[in-house]
């Protein structure tokens, strides 16, 4: 088979799929069902936030010593070190305010994979931190669960001083 012809197969074959993917109402009720139930997990996690139960919250993490956070302090690896990571950072219900997402968007990779990327505020008495995430879900028997989580803060705005 030559590279052109070799090529062109590809790319009808990729064309194919993603026109079958478009038009199959059983992929995209998956897709849509996947959505929902990941959705539903941020939900489930900004509501345990905002009650102040950390390990609530952890239920939407993959119970691994494979899963992995990254913030601008760096890498933390494993189920219990990014829980122990949130206890420090945010040891009471005032360290944690209120969490909210915005902008979120949700994209299937395949039928046990996708993420997820949005905004993230927390509104605390006094400060708002914000920033953006982005978090790679895996889909298990239990169901939807982050294996990866990115997030980043914005910077603190400056308040400028008199002289």
């Amino acid at each position: 088979m030559t590279r052109k012809l070799l090529l062109a197969w590809i790319l009808c074959s990729g064309f194919v799929f993603a026109i079958s993917f478009a038009i199959n109402p059983r992929v995209q009720a998956a897709a849509e069902s996947a959505e929902t139930q990941i959705r539903s997990v941020l939900d489930m996690q900004s509501s345990a936030w905002n009650r102040g139960d950390i390990a609530a919250f952890m239920e939407g993490y993959w119970k691994s010593p494979e899963i992995e956070f990254v913030g601008a302090s760096g890498i933390t690896r494993g189920w219990q070190a990014v829980l122990d990571r949130y206890r420090r950072n945010y040891p009471d219900g005032k360290a944690m305010g209120k969490l909210s997402f915005s902008n979120l968007e949700v994209h299937l990779v395949c039928p046990d994979a996708a993420f997820a990327i949005g905004n993230f505020q927390l509104e605390r008495e006094k400060d708002r931190p914000s920033g953006v995430f982005t978090l790679n879900f895996r889909k298990f028997k239990e169901g939807w669960r982050i294996v990866a989580d990115h997030t980043t803060g914005f910077a603190a705005p400056t308040t400028a001083t008199s002289q």
